[in-house]
């Protein structure tokens, strides 16, 4: 056979391949984390070096077809466990036949029993919180998340209300600010702090204060149960100057509660971390600014979420919400050395550098956005272009074996003739 044939069949079939990642390309426009296949092509080489001839071409070869890692454009998506990478790295996987794989595609689901798969079913890999608490610094695992449960309450410790007490109040007069708490079993309870306008002659800019709980929660009946009193005291700004910072909050307990649970502890504080207190006496109607205390009931679970750079977060119905996991990035060094698994995931071959392990943003590692998918990287006009490219050489191929072989008949007609 002429060489003629042979260098255009090796084209043929090279352009023939080209095309066929050209239509994967394009097959896979929409395809969450897809990385575009580029074709390299090499030059076939026959003859003898040596000879007076020289080294004559003979055709062409597909060199190889790799995914080229460059970065998709962020969409976002709002699904509560879709994730994207902004940057290097990839999600890691322990794929259905065991093998570690490793993917840019974030859209994750959650079967059953709350394991985080990949779209190709494999588990994606992480830490879990232990107790509550999450340690990244040990080897990863399977993320398996809570599909069911309570977050158990949290007695109040702590609360503080904001409030202005109205400096031209009449000496007399009374205003109120509740606060509702939370005992160690979840079970709320309403106090009330009442101010009372007790400015004198020899005291003025006072308020009394008294700390009540209604009689019913502690076994009682009739009025409200007295928990804690005392005074305030204002400077001529309307300042609280007594009690100071410095004398700390005032202790209140609350024992014998009618629902069985245990006794309460609370700081009731005057002051926040900076030290600027918390109730003013302004020449302004007295209102209640704000309130905060730290305890919770007891809540079920809502849902789960992957939110910024791979922390994985259950939220509750009593409004808390806990770190349970957190995703695993792997940085590749040369990514482009990974065979190409199937469902849009990648393994490592023995010219893949060792993956390096760790959480997004640390490293060389890239950022993990929650809720939101990474494009593809394929670009239609690019890969049109590459199309018909391709068909060309196809199509000058083509022609090139039409023409040998007319020239082959015709030789054959000189000889028979």
């Amino acid at each position: 056979m002429s060489t003629a044939f042979s260098n255009a069949l090796s084209g043929l079939n090279a352009n023939s391949l080209a095309i066929d990642a050209v239509s994967g390309n394009l097959a896979n426009l929409n395809t969450t984390g897809y990385m575009t296949n580029q074709v390299s092509f090499n030059d076939l080489l026959s003859g003898n070096v040596n000879s007076q001839a020289g080294t004559s071409v003979s055709g062409s070869v597909v060199a190889q077809t790799a995914s080229q890692f460059s970065q998709g454009s962020i969409q976002t998506t709002s699904q509560p466990y879709d994730a994207a990478i902004q940057g290097n790295g990839f999600f890691v996987l322990n794929a259905t036949d065991g093998q570690q794989a490793f993917t840019r595609a974030g859209n994750f689901t959650v079967d059953a029993s709350g394991n985080l798969l990949g779209a190709g079913g494999g588990n994606v890999q992480g830490w879990n919180a232990v107790n509550g608490v999450l340690t990244t610094s040990g080897a990863t695992s399977s993320i398996t998340l809570p599909v069911s449960g309570a977050d158990k309450p949290i007695a109040t410790a702590n609360f503080s209300v904001s409030a202005n007490l109205n400096a031209n109040a009449a000496s007399g007069a009374a205003f109120s600010s509740p606060i509702t708490v939370y005992d160690a079993e979840g079970n709320a309870h309403t106090l009330t702090v009442t101010y009372t306008q007790a400015s004198t002659a020899g005291t003025p800019n006072t308020w009394n204060y008294n700390v009540t709980i209604p009689a019913a929660d502690v076994g009682g009946t009739g009025a409200p149960t007295s928990l804690a009193n005392g005074s305030l005291t204002f400077d001529g700004t309307g300042t609280l100057s007594s009690p100071l910072a410095s004398a700390g909050p005032v202790a209140i307990q609350i024992t014998g509660l009618a629902d069985g649970a245990s006794d309460m502890n609370l700081n009731w504080n005057l002051y926040d971390a900076s030290g600027t207190p918390s109730v003013t006496q302004y020449a302004e109607t007295s209102a209640n600014l704000a309130s905060t205390q730290d305890g919770s009931a007891a809540g079920q679970l809502t849902g789960t979420s992957i939110g910024a750079n791979g922390q994985i977060s259950a939220t509750y119905s009593n409004g808390s919400t806990v770190v349970v996991a957190q995703l695993a990035l792997a940085s590749i060094l040369n990514p482009d050395s990974m065979d190409n698994l199937g469902n849009n995931t990648f393994g490592a071959t023995a010219a893949t550098a060792n993956p390096v392990i760790g959480v997004a943003n640390t490293g060389s590692r890239g950022q993990i956005t929650g809720g939101a998918l990474e494009s593809s990287t394929v670009d239609i006009a690019t890969e049109f272009t590459n199309l018909l490219t391709y068909e060309r050489g196809y199509q000058a191929d083509s022609k090139v074996i039409t023409t040998e072989d007319d020239i082959t008949q015709s030789t054959v007609s000189l000889i028979q003739g």
